[in-house]
């Protein structure tokens, strides 16, 4: 690793078989050096600031700690109102500079520990459009670099990679089955992974980059993004907003309780398969963590 990055990187040592270490990149290269390797050698990459599960414990985990080689936010030329953004950038900067929608959130968060936050993610299915998002450039988890937009019969943009050419459309089929249509239909999103953004509300189109809206660093590494300004994001109710997903240990008590605690359950075990398929088409070989954070 220090033979092939430019950051900083700080190597943890090993504890019960399993290593850790931390990488500060010096720029996007640094990233893709790390993840190669992290995929060659079975290490899990994982974006610090973002609350991780347990479930990276017994791994061995690369962590990658965003400073100010990868900070930075300018207007775009042909559009004032829509600024590029680089994922190390704090989202009390982005405030600064006018992205009013960040007005109420953690100002302390890198833009991209934001985008990951599934906690600050909990509008309503289908209102993804709320954030301003409108292009995410991406580093898969095969090493492949893709940009997601808007996606839509009148505003088609081009799946640069052979990866995403495969994965889109396996993607809206999801989106059109069950459980995922008719999680659609309900007030919250239920699942982890917010493929909601494959069905807008209001006749709104496909925007692909809000895929990575509350992916809990879990399905790709986010290299760029462009914002647009928009009002601030609405209020949410972080301790109520995902309801819908049970406790730890709460099957049994669904089974021995009322209806309503079973299909609760039954909804939460849909949302868990979904959640699966989702994370098998972005990340089969678990290069990134799974998952990055618990709801």
């Amino acid at each position: 690793m220090r033979r092939g990055v430019q950051g900083d990187f700080l190597d943890f040592g090993e504890y019960d078989g399993n290593g850790s270490g931390r990488l500060t990149p010096a720029g996007a290269g640094d990233v893709q050096f790390a993840l190669n390797l992290c995929r060659e050698l079975g290490v899990v990459l994982a974006l610090s600031g973002v609350g991780q599960a347990d479930s990276l414990m017994g791994k061995s985990v690369l962590w990658v700690e965003l400073g100010g080689a990868l900070a930075g936010c300018q207007p775009l030329p042909d559009d004032p109102n829509k600024w590029f953004v680089q994922p190390g950038t704090l989202v009390s900067d982005l405030v600064d500079a006018g992205l009013t929608q960040f007005a109420d959130q953690p100002g302390y968060l890198t833009i991209a520990a934001w985008v990951a936050d599934r906690s600050l993610c909990g509008w309503g299915p289908g209102e993804s459009h709320c954030t301003g998002l409108l292009h995410a450039s991406v580093l898969m988890a095969d090493g492949s670099s893709g940009v997601l937009g808007p996606f839509g019969a009148r505003n088609r943009m081009p799946l640069g990679t052979l990866t995403l050419q495969t994965l889109v459309p396996q993607l809206f089929a999801l989106m059109a089955g069950e459980p995922a249509a008719g999680f659609a239909t309900l007030d919250k999103w239920p699942a982890r992974y917010r493929l909601d953004a494959m069905a807008p509300r209001g006749g709104g189109e496909v925007n692909l980059s809000h895929l990575m809206l509350g992916h809990g660093g879990d399905l790709g590494w986010i290299q760029w993004l462009i914002l647009e300004a928009r009002p601030p994001l609405p209020s949410v109710d972080w301790a109520t907003a995902y309801t819908s997903r049970p406790p730890p240990g709460y099957a049994a008590q669904a089974e021995a309780s009322t209806d309503s605690a079973v299909d609760v359950f039954t909804r939460w075990k849909q949302a868990s398969t979904l959640d699966a398929s989702v994370k098998n088409l972005f990340d089969p070989k678990r290069v990134f963590p799974d998952p990055g954070q618990d709801l």
